[in-house]
């Protein structure tokens, strides 16, 4: 009995085109699903869907995580570190242990995973506390304000926080693996790219964050390609990696300050690219920032170099008929163009393409 490995290491070795390959493993499933899959079977095919239960899921987690996080801090600061240790580790143990019983049905995985989820929520509270009763603050760049404040404002102080979070989403994803559990760890990495400029106080300038961002921003991307290469196959395990990094490194590319016509234009050819990658990985959120960026740039050129050429919004116009003739021409010739991709591209860049 041939898997689906076999077809893909058949793909990656040449022996099939992309074409064939999609063909066979439509033609396969079909089969199988005709024949009745086996529980084994269905549990080896990663099925995905999101309905009125797992928005109920999802969203319950959220208000959970919302309301420790941002509302009831308030109380609890006013009775001080200790307070919010006790608390923190509380929620943490209790939902961690609820999580890991409903892990253990494939029927409540996903509920199991998001009190998962909440309980590494918890980790920047439990050392905020930590940090606050032990007045360990004095070692960092002095206490940043209330609990609250570590969402909207940015602080040196905040790194340590932000570590720990990322320890513990990756410590629990490697027992209990949840695509969900990377959504805390990539907002604390995002938040991390902004205050480790600000923890390096001698270089806090806009012009440092913005290339700090870019440079965090791209590692972040680095990291969301080697998930996908290494679990694609069984969850979007890299879906928040691939967004707060695109955030973080569009971001910093956007508050580049550049004199001249030629930075602008590398910034438009940059987010040109954003649009072809986002096609090449099939993540639509590297087409939203490039839509983005594009259209600033257009703004630009409206605001800034053409101001006063009244026959800009015609030509335009004739670009953006210009390119949706480009979008009939590569439906019409898609496999012809996917066929010359696979053959020019090398295999461990292949691999990147969804199957």
């Amino acid at each position: 009995m041939y898997t689906d490995d076999d077809l893909k290491a058949a793909l990656d070795a040449g022996a099939i085109d992309r074409i064939n390959y999609l063909s066979l493993a439509e033609f396969l499933a079909a089969r199988l699903a005709l024949r009745g899959t086996t529980a084994a079977a269905a549990a080896a095919v990663p099925v995905r869907r999101f309905d009125l239960t797992h928005l109920l899921w999802y969203a319950g987690a959220l208000i959970v995580m919302a309301a420790m996080t941002i509302f009831t801090t308030t109380a609890f600061n006013a009775l001080g570190g200790g307070a919010l240790i006790i608390t923190g580790l509380f929620y943490a143990f209790a939902f961690g242990a609820f999580g890991n019983a409903l892990w253990r049905s494939p029927e409540t995985r996903t509920p199991g995973g998001l009190a998962l989820t909440v309980a590494v929520a918890m980790v920047p509270m439990i050392i905020y506390g930590i940090q606050d009763a032990l007045d360990l603050w004095r070692f960092a760049q002095g206490k940043p304000g209330e609990y609250k404040a570590f969402f909207p404002y940015i602080h040196g102080s905040w790194i340590y926080m932000e570590l720990a979070t990322v320890a513990a989403a990756a410590l629990v994803m490697r027992f209990r693996p949840f695509p969900f559990l990377l959504m805390p760890a990539g907002i604390a990495l995002w938040f991390f790219s902004m205050d480790i400029v600000v923890w390096l106080a001698h270089f806090d300038t806009v012009a440092t964050r913005a290339n700090v961002s870019v440079l965090f921003g791209l590692a972040t991307i680095a990291a969301a390609w080697a998930v996908d290469l290494k679990a694609r196959d069984k969850g979007d395990y890299a879906f928040w990696l691939h967004i707060f990094g695109i955030m973080t490194f569009w971001g910093g590319l956007t508050a580049q300050d550049s004199k001249g016509e030629i930075g602008p234009l590398l910034y438009c050819l940059i987010n040109v690219g954003l649009l072809l990658f986002a096609v090449y990985m099939n993540r639509r959120v590297y087409a939203v920032f490039g839509t983005i960026g594009v259209a600033t740039y257009l703004g630009h050129l409206a605001a800034q170099v053409f101001r006063d050429f009244l026959a800009f919004s015609f030509v335009l116009t004739l670009i953006g008929v210009g390119v949706i003739a480009l979008g009939i021409w590569y439906n019409k010739n898609r496999d012809r163009f996917a066929r010359w991709l696979d053959a020019s591209l090398p295999a461990g860049l292949r691999r990147l393409r969804p199957h």
